[in-house]
């Protein structure tokens, strides 16, 4: 591990950027420019301390995934990414999609959706960051590891994570997550991370197995959904969805049609998730 190039590297990293592009407000009494360390750790969502001791060449090397984390808060590339890694004694990952790393054209996006439910997913369903708003209507999908950070893996062994949807809708989307699941494994293939979730699904859950004998295809997720929060009730949303090709990525985002009452509780969703991101 390279202390002083990676300390070097952040903070001239961190100096490189401006609150905006970031989607952070400028704040009229900010004196120096780039951004602050304190506003990095939020971006990364670590504390204050752990990334200030990076800059001062100080505590412990980082975590290939607590490195994943500073990649995208400050908007690294994907050889930035690599460079990082490396300063720190890491490898980094093959190139292959389906990786970690958000490009900074999606996060850039991403940033201008704040007040929007929006979240960057994988193939298989793995959140890799979500908006504020995101944050509060499906919790932080991000602190899941192994097959659990499979969204259609957690819908089949944990009950707790269909709430969000009203319980007459959960056969639909029981059938397009398996639909999914199968698209996936039959792109990847044999000995890959899906055929590996499925093996896990067949052998965990009743319900995913009956509904993988079925060999239905296409039954993929409508664009027109029913979520709800315990705060603001059921809302009617419609999915609009970005692909990374490079990165393999998916950018979900959910809106509702202007002056709709869904619309007015998505406003209010948007509150609560500023208040939970300023807590």
């Amino acid at each position: 591990m390279d202390r002083e190039q990676l300390a070097d590297f952040l903070r001239r990293r961190r100096e490189s950027l401006q609150p905006e592009d970031v989607g952070l407000p400028r704040g009229p009494r900010r004196r120096t420019g780039g951004l602050r360390r304190e506003e990095v750790a939020v971006l990364a969502a670590m504390s204050t301390d752990y990334y200030t001791r990076l800059e001062q060449q100080r505590g412990p090397r980082p975590s290939e995934q607590m490195l994943a984390s500073i990649a995208r808060g400050l908007r690294l590339t994907l050889e930035e990414r690599d460079h990082l890694l490396l300063l720190a004694g890491h490898t980094p990952p093959s190139r292959a999609a389906g990786g970690q790393h958000v490009s900074p054209g999606l996060m850039r996006i991403l940033d201008r959706l704040a007040d929007t439910p929006a979240q960057v997913m994988t193939a298989l369903g793995e959140t890799l960051v979500q908006t504020p708003p995101a944050r509060a209507l499906f919790g932080d999908e991000t602190r899941f590891e192994g097959s659990m950070a499979s969204v259609g893996y957690r819908w089949f062994v944990d009950p707790a994570s269909r709430g969000v949807y009203p319980e007459e809708d959960h056969p639909v989307h029981a059938r397009a997550f398996t639909a999914d699941i199968r698209a996936v494994a039959a792109a990847q293939g044999p000995g890959s991370r899906a055929a590996s979730l499925v093996a896990e699904l067949l052998d965990a859950s009743p319900e995913f197995a009956e509904l993988w004998a079925a060999h239905e295809v296409g039954a993929g997720h409508s664009r027109q959904k029913r979520l709800q929060h315990p705060e603001v009730g059921v809302m009617h949303l419609e999915c609009q969805v970005l692909h990374d090709p490079v990165q393999g990525h998916t950018l979900l985002i959910l809106t509702a049609a202007p002056g709709s009452e869904s619309a007015e509780r998505l406003q209010l969703l948007s509150v609560i998730g500023a208040q939970e991101l300023a807590g």
